[in-house]
């Protein structure tokens, strides 16, 4: 742990998502490397700290942290020029005071969550080597992309030329990540997978 004193102060900044109910507030530490998301206060209650003290503020609606930055969806009755200022200094204290941001384990907990969701879909032969390179496609090309829009994306299945999608932080309920699914993500797996016929997109 360094010393305070020698620790640049914590600096902060907003970028738009293209979600407009959805402001990525980015900051000059490593909050957490991975990615989490809250949709409801229950399970930011039980593994994030940051997440709940978030929630406790009446116009959020959905925490997403991801390596230095955290997006957050407000509530539809919230206009942004009232609230994000706010948020900035929240977020900025609450980082400043060193507060925990995940609790340890939360990872793992993910992991055994998606093991068990995925744990249905087993792949073999021809089938799992696709499967590797869709996801290899997508970890490698759309990912770094929808990260810079305060998003996420995971492979969840393949399915009869059918790759099903999770969405999540900025990207889910947003209008144009459909609208980027279609046309980018399927038109680039459908090129280099020939295999894949559509790719379609759940909620996370």
């Amino acid at each position: 742990m360094e010393n305070t004193s020698t620790k640049s102060p914590v600096m902060l900044y907003t970028e738009q998502t293209p979600n407009p109910e959805s402001l990525k507030f980015v900051t000059n530490r490593m909050l957490y490397k991975g990615t989490a998301d809250f949709r409801e206060a229950d399970m930011a209650q039980e593994w994030s700290p940051m997440g709940t003290a978030l929630f406790e503020l009446p116009y959020v609606k959905g925490v997403y942290i991801c390596n230095n930055f955290v997006t957050i969806t407000k509530e539809f009755n919230y206009a942004w020029e009232d609230i994000m200022l706010k948020l900035k200094d929240f977020i900025k204290k609450y980082v400043e005071s060193e507060r925990e941001i995940l609790k340890e384990g939360f990872a793992e907990a993910m992991e055994a969550l998606e093991e068990e969701r995925g744990a249905s879909y087993q792949y073999t032969g021809e089938e799992a080597e696709l499967v590797k390179k869709i996801k290899d496609l997508i970890d490698t090309y759309v990912k770094p992309a929808v990260e810079m829009d305060g998003g996420n994306i995971e492979f969840k299945k393949f399915d009869q030329g059918k790759v099903v999608v999770v969405l999540q932080g900025s990207c889910s309920g947003c209008p144009s990540s459909t609208v980027t699914l279609k046309a980018g993500i399927e038109g680039m797996l459908k090129r280099m997978v020939p295999e894949v016929t559509e790719v379609v997109a759940e909620m996370g």
